[in-house]
């Protein structure tokens, strides 16, 4: 019980701020829509519990993919923060469906909801709490990747840099951009058919919510997708291959793999070195490079192959690729 507490300390701190501030504004959301009989109301309910228990999940799952390696997984737990992904994208899935049904409902046969003051405080509220969260989700994925930004700059960064965030960071990011976005047009969609008497606007923006939902659902789907199977890292393989280049003694790459274990990296590496170098030497080179290469963020584990100068280079295209 003790591993598993000093587990969840480690969790995704951006998941759980998100699920709990998602839980309070879906239960707030789910009294104005009883109170009311809104739709968008119903479709905002449906939103926020389905990103609550959600993020509580990836929470949850961040936290476990910490655990330490063991004699039966001796490759650590990594991806275990996509598997728990996978799954709870299905929650996701269920919600939109949900959403989109009874929006279609609404627009078939259309009914004039009350309580406009309420539904507009509730939706301002809710959605300004889900700005919050977006924010400090940017904030994360900002120092996850040790970028400095302030202000507008938080938002285009965050947004540009959003693939080299974590899953569980990434995940929150993209609920909260879609949550808040929902509200605003919940909060447009009850205005409309208050003072238009254009009362389908409501289901046709719950459908609009549910279909931003399936778009989470897939996007996040595609990514966990690859991260269980083992996705490599290009950008971390060009960096560590540039790196590994500037050292004096490594005349080649004869090959690197990085491979994503959710937020842990692992690196094989096989190099080309000059084959009159003693055992001493080269034992010197793999130090040098495994010490290195250890320093990146993310890097968990490093495996160094030698092979003797062919005199081919293999990496000199790869070279020219940008690396930040």
């Amino acid at each position: 019980m003790g591993e598993l507490f000093q587990l969840l300390k480690r969790g995704n701190k951006s998941a759980m701020l998100a699920a709990i501030i998602n839980t309070i504004i879906s239960i707030i959301k789910g009294v104005a829509f009883m109170y009311t009989g809104n739709v968008a109301m119903f479709a905002e309910t449906m939103h926020s519990l389905g990103d609550a228990a959600n993020q509580f999940f990836v929470f949850v799952g961040s936290a476990l993919s910490k655990k330490a390696p063991t004699e039966k997984y001796p490759n650590g737990f990594g991806r275990l923060v996509n598997l728990v992904l996978l799954g709870a994208v299905l929650i996701v899935g269920i919600m939109a469906f949900e959403t989109i049904k009874e929006g279609y409902h609404h627009v078939i046969h259309p009914t004039e909801s009350g309580g406009f003051a309420i539904n507009i405080i509730v939706l301002a509220v809710a959605t300004l709490l889900e700005t919050f969260v977006l924010f400090k989700a940017m904030k994360e994925i900002l120092h996850d990747i040790e970028i400095e930004a302030s202000g507008l700059q938080v938002f285009t960064k965050s947004l540009a840099n959003l693939g080299r965030a974590k899953p569980a960071t990434k995940l929150v990011f993209m609920e909260d951009l879609v949550a808040t976005l929902g509200g605003l047009l919940a909060i447009i969609a009850v205005v409309i058919s208050r003072f238009t008497g254009f009362h389908q606007i409501e289901g046709l923006a719950s459908m609009l919510i549910g279909a931003m939902m399936f778009f989470v659902v897939g996007r996040v789907f595609l990514d966990n997708a690859a991260g269980v199977l083992g996705q490599a890292d290009e950008e971390m393989e060009n960096r560590i291959g540039v790196m590994v280049m500037e050292d004096p003694d490594v005349k080649d790459i004869q090959g690197i793999t990085v491979i994503k274990e959710g937020e842990d990296l692992h690196v094989e590496l096989e190099i080309e070195v000059d084959p009159k170098l003693t055992v001493a030497a080269a034992d010197d080179i793999k130090d040098r490079l495994h010490e290195r290469i250890m320093a990146e963020k993310g890097v968990v584990d490093v495996t160094i192959e030698f092979d003797e100068e062919d005199e081919v280079m293999s990496w000199k295209a790869r070279t020219e690729s940008t690396v930040d």
